[in-house]
């Protein structure tokens, strides 16, 4: 005697996946480490120019135009100011996450394959962490979240 099976399947429903929602320590905390490492990393930016010591310790800052490295300090500057206040924080902090990842490829894993051996370890952390505020967003105090509330 054969015993025939039907299987019934149904296909997944295509909705969106619901989006993850913060508590509200949480959302502060990212919004609290956001601002300190924006404002930590606008220094960066600012090296570029020749302030902080610049990039010889002398003062010295890149020539105005030049590729790399006078756009990227003004990328990082701006960038860094952007997702200080909050302002088209995930776009910021994807452009940021893309000059560190940059930074680290070209000039410091040539001098060696890990961070700690080629000096790249700030570089390889704010890629990451920049990425991660990309995807995680801005948290509550930022003017992306104010602006969105008024809509």
């Amino acid at each position: 005697m054969s015993t025939i099976a039907t299987v019934t399947t149904t296909t997944p429903s295509r909705t969106a996946a619901p989006r993850t929602r913060f508590s509200p320590l949480t959302s502060a905390v990212i919004s609290a480490s956001r601002i300190v490492i924006s404002f930590l990393f606008g220094f960066h930016g600012l090296q570029g120019f020749g302030y902080f010591g610049g990039i010889d310790g002398q003062g010295g800052g890149v020539p105005f135009g030049s590729f790399p490295g006078w756009w990227g300090s003004v990328f990082e500057l701006a960038g860094a100011v952007l997702l200080l206040v909050g302002l088209a924080s995930r776009p910021a902090a994807l452009l940021l996450s893309g000059v560190m990842a940059y930074a680290y490829f070209t000039v410091h894993a040539p001098m060696g394959l890990l961070p700690l051996q080629n000096m790249g370890e700030p570089a390889a952390v704010y890629a990451w962490v920049f990425l991660l505020f990309a995807v995680v967003g801005p948290g509550t105090f930022a003017l992306d979240t104010l602006v969105k509330r008024r809509r």
